[in-house]
């Protein structure tokens, strides 16, 4: 038997991870034998495909179903998730995975008894256990290790290729023998022969799952809606009018968003969570519409893309899917910009703060474009036998009894990929660990919605990125600090033949932009004025991600904003007082 592909393994080491999960964090099995159901979703990075240093890294799980009730988002303080199916919590696990990244690099340049480097180890396993391939079931460890990061460098450069060649800047022992840096923000980048996968069990949800939906309903008859030119939120069985008729098979004349699988008839239109037509609705737009901007804003999201570069190597370069969960008719339209797709208007569309003559804005050049992700089948056989956890076949691939949904979502992700080391004693000097949060209804196992507690939120909420956000900003040095940064030589991907044109910034352009960023991060006195300040004050990959998004978003069509959760501080995540009991003898 030959070497499994690079789907294969990549499913495989999703599923390993999730095994390695504690008993909390998996969905139900019931003493008669029949077990909830949950979609699994997760991200691996690949770095060096197809060479003999390969190597694939797990870097987030999650899994869920689930998401709130556009009437519950204003009590959410920042504490809350609003989207908890799987594909949307992998993607934020990932963002949060980054930023601890970003923040490690930046730790191990900040104290001076670093001077070496060994790659950690990432996963929930020990780093003895080996998986079916014979590797390690997170991190196959190859001639990167010995980087202050496998994945992410730090772009301030040496001024000269022959001050570079000096020193190996890879390397934490030489960063006090930098020369003087070329400065460029975001400061951060990922190296460009990184490729990042999600796999998932499930078809998403929306657009690209329609044809499944169909397909497998008892009675396809599509369920009776309000007029298409209605409010959002009202609700009401009446069926279609003419008018309605006429719209259906365009979507873009659709002014609300259609709920689930409402309306079989109108293919590529906006569709919001959840499916079934007897939940409380809610204005989360389904995950295929979610990753279908994506394509083109990246898989950056706030707040890391404030500090991260959006290159070619934050795309997602696949989505993996058992192979009976792939209707090509549907990912070509909900994904694609071809004849059917529902993108084909971007294509060869690049947006630039270079092409507006902007002299305002600060840092650059930013560039985004459309990056469609190839869907790719992963062997059902494999994903039955390994996945306990799915909907509706068994074994026999007969219809069995409908599985309950898991009302529980699995949150993972990896450590920092290298760990700082105390001079000859070797000791750990940052102790960031993995991330395994269980959650229900947005919030952690054990908690409520309306919880008083800041201690009910999750790392991935909004509030708790916002302070990560914070430490990192407090981390990032300025120019006097520049000599001693913990530059790294940037891979580059053998098959990439054009590179985005890297802009150097002056002492003072790179000193004035960091003032702005910390600014606007550390004094913000809500969030929502924190991402608006980002913008009014030009810095470019706020503003160009900010058009972008309300670009493609319109190309799509019936695009409703999911607000309500913007209107608070840092200061949610402040313990309340305990109220002292006065008892009278």
């Amino acid at each position: 038997m030959g070497e499994a592909s690079l789907e294969s393994r990549i499913a495989r080491l999703v599923h390993s991870h999730f095994d390695a999960l504690p008993k909390r964090s998996k969905p139900t099995i019931h003493p008669n034998g029949s077990r909830e159901w949950v979609p699994l979703s997760g991200i691996v990075l690949v770095i060096g495909e197809d060479t003999p240093n390969e190597t694939l890294t797990c870097v987030a799980i999650a899994t869920g179903a689930k998401c709130l009730p556009s009437t519950q988002i204003n009590q959410c303080q920042g504490l809350v998730l609003h989207d908890s199916h799987a594909e949307i919590l992998a993607i934020r696990a990932f963002n949060h995975w980054l930023l601890e990244e970003c923040k490690s690099i930046l730790d191990q340049r900040k104290d001076p008894r670093n001077h070496e480097v060994e790659s950690a180890s990432i996963g929930t396993n020990d780093t003895n256990d080996k998986d079916e391939t014979g590797t390690n079931p997170t991190h196959e460890v190859g001639e990167f290790a010995k980087q202050a990061s496998a994945f992410i460098y730090w772009r301030h450069q040496p001024e000269t290729g022959k001050e570079l060649a000096s020193c190996n800047v890879s390397n934490i022992s030489d960063i006090n023998h930098i020369p003087k840096a070329k400065l460029s923000w975001p400061p951060f980048e990922l190296h460009k022969d990184l490729k990042i996968y999600m796999y998932g069990t499930c078809a998403p949800c929306g657009d690209a799952s329609m044809e499944l939906c169909m397909a497998s309903q008892e009675d396809p008859t599509p369920w009776s809606t309000p007029s298409l030119k209605g409010n959002n939120n009202s609700e009401s069985s009446s069926g279609m009018s003419n008018s309605d008729s006429n719209q259906a098979n365009n979507p873009h004349a659709i002014k609300n968003l259609l709920n689930g699988r409402a309306h079989f008839s109108i293919l590529g239109a906006v569709r919001r969570k959840p499916s079934r037509a007897d939940a409380e609705s809610t204005l989360s737009k389904s995950c295929s519409d979610k990753l279908a901007v994506k394509q083109v804003t990246s898989l950056l999201a706030f707040p890391a893309c404030l500090l991260i570069a959006p290159g070619s190597s934050v795309y997602l370069s696949a989505l993996l899917l058992p192979e009976e969960e792939i209707s090509r008719v549907a990912c070509a339209r909900a994904f694609g910009g071809g004849e059917t797709g529902r993108l084909r208007a971007i294509n060869e569309r690049v947006w630039s703060d270079s092409d507006d003559g902007n002299t305002a804005s600060l840092g650059g050049p930013v560039e985004y474009s459309f990056h469609p992700f190839a869907v790719r089948p992963v062997p059902s056989p494999q994903v039955r036998g390994e996945w306990a956890f799915g909907k509706l076949t068994d074994e026999d691939g007969e219809m069995k009894r409908k599985r309950k949904s898991a009302n529980i979502s699995a949150v993972w992700t990896a450590a920092p990929s290298s760990t700082a080391m105390n001079g000859q004693h070797r000791k750990p000097i940052t102790t960031t660990a993995n991330l395994n949060e269980t959650l229900i209804n947005g919030v952690k196992q054990g908690y409520h919605l309306s919880s008083p507690t800041p201690r009910k939120a999750s790392a991935l909420s909004r509030a708790k990125m916002w302070a990560l956000l914070k430490d990192i900003v407090q981390l990032l040095p300025s120019t006097d600090d520049c000599g001693m940064n913990n530059a790294t030589t940037p891979r580059v991907d053998k098959g990439e033949t054009h590179m985005r044109t890297q802009k150097t910034l002056n002492d003072t352009q790179y000193n004035q932009i960091l003032a702005k960023v910390k600014e606007c991060v550390l004094t913000a006195q809500s969030y929502d004025m924190m991402k608006r300040r980002c913008i009014e004050a030009g810095l470019t990959m706020m503003r160009g991600r900010s058009e972008v998004a309300s670009d493609v978003r319109g190309v799509l069509g019936n695009w409703v904003e999911n607000r309500g959760d913007e209107d608070w501080g840092l200061e949610v995540l402040n313990e309340p007082r305990a109220m002292k009991i006065v008892c009278k003898a």
